[in-house]
């Protein structure tokens, strides 16, 4: 699907009752064509949702988490994590950048691994939903609190000189990705380094976040049906966490498919 215009929407002006505003914020979302030049059957699927109603992880969010661990350990029992076939894409893809898969991990094989070990983390209702649909489904999966973006999201090759903000040992630090990594940014920084590696802490999701984007990152073998019914079965949990709740989607894919 080629990219569509649209205007730079302040984000403050999303409504929950008006989808209006989700659908002009995902109008100028975009993947550079230098990312589908590495990986041309790569595909985004963006959900814009407004009309949270915050919450701690409750008894629904648990029942997800455990059938998801069980998901998650059942997919391990006779093959490795790393050779899972979505995660090895994500392993190749993560090589044909630079990076080095068995240190810098992309999100559905960390949260693979730590289901079958400690556990997943209980954080609140919003990032347990994510966490758990990403494991059900094995693809990447990242959220972000949508009223702090700058602009709209953008996946591209970094030139090296990007923000990106984040923590070490607990201190706030700004680092940089390296030139030609693959980042999602807006106009003020990168929001996830190295496609789905770490997400930054300008955007993440917090106990208060009541508009938020997901984005589903998608590499062969998966297929667009699978992709569907992942995004079905989020937007149906979503709906559940409050009265208003307003959900748009876009896929962006690579026009020259």
């Amino acid at each position: 699907m080629p990219d569509l215009p649209g205007p730079d929407l302040p984000v403050s002006d999303l409504s929950g009752s008006d989808s209006s505003g989700l659908q002009a914020f995902l109008a100028d979302a975009s993947v550079d064509e230098a990312v589908f030049e590495l990986r041309p059957d790569y595909r985004a699927l963006l959900l814009a949702v407004d009309g949270i109603t915050p919450g701690p992880s409750d008894e629904s969010s648990e029942q997800l988490l455990q059938a998801a661990e069980s998901a998650a350990r059942y997919a391990t029992a006779s093959t490795p994590v790393d050779q899972l076939p979505h995660i090895a894409a994500w392993r190749d893809a993560y090589r044909a950048f630079g990076a080095k898969p068995q240190r810098t991990r992309n999100s559905v094989e960390a949260l693979t691994r730590r289901a079958v070990g400690p556990g997943l983390p209980r954080v609140n209702r919003l990032t347990d939903l994510y966490n758990a649909i990403s494991m059900l489904h094995q693809l990447p999966l990242g959220g972000e609190d949508l009223s702090r973006y700058q602009g709209p999201p953008k996946l591209v090759r970094a030139t090296g000189q990007e923000s990106f903000d984040t923590a070490t040992e607990g201190e706030p630090v700004i680092e940089h990705p390296l030139p030609g990594e693959v980042v999602w940014c807006d106009n003020a920084g990168v929001t996830c380094r190295r496609w789905n590696w770490r997400q930054a802490r300008r955007t993440q999701l917090t106990d208060e976040t009541t508009s938020a984007l997901f984005i589903l990152d998608v590499l062969d073998p998966m297929t667009d049906e699978q992709l569907t019914i992942a995004a079905d079965e989020l937007v149906d949990h979503l709906k559940q966490l409050g009265p208003e709740v307003a959900v748009v989607r876009r896929l962006l894919a690579n026009p020259r498919d």
